[in-house]
């Protein structure tokens, strides 16, 4: 039998936009493991404006930057998570594993009805 993959799609809204969601964390880590908004972008195909622009979205929605970015020059710029930004990843991701956790038997059971 196949098992269905679960997902959680948090979601925290400040206004009518996403303040942080799925999406603005994965971008978060890849910021983080690479050091570079532009390829955190590359990592998922996704324009350097495109990038820059949700980052700048969380960045005005949380009471701090979740980014912070070194301007260019002879060495090179670089973007950084704020220890905003780091609480945000660490946070969103603990409040996904106790979900699963807290879900499993239900989620279990849920997949059991599921067609072969």
């Amino acid at each position: 039998m196949t098992v269905a993959k679960v997902q959680f799609r948090l979601r925290i809204y400040r206004g009518d936009a996403i303040a942080i969601g799925p999406g603005k964390v994965a971008l978060l880590e890849a910021i983080a493991e690479t050091g570079s908004i532009s390829a955190a972008a590359r990592r998922f195909g996704m324009s350097y404006r495109r990038a820059w622009l949700l980052v700048d979205e969380m960045n005005r929605a949380l009471a701090s930057p979740a980014v912070a970015a070194a301007a260019g020059g002879s060495g090179g710029g670089g973007t950084s998570l704020t220890a905003t930004g780091e609480a945000v990843v660490r946070h969103y991701r603990a409040v996904e594993h106790t979900a699963r956790t807290a879900a499993a038997r239900d989620i279990a059971a849920l997949n059991s009805l599921l067609a072969p």
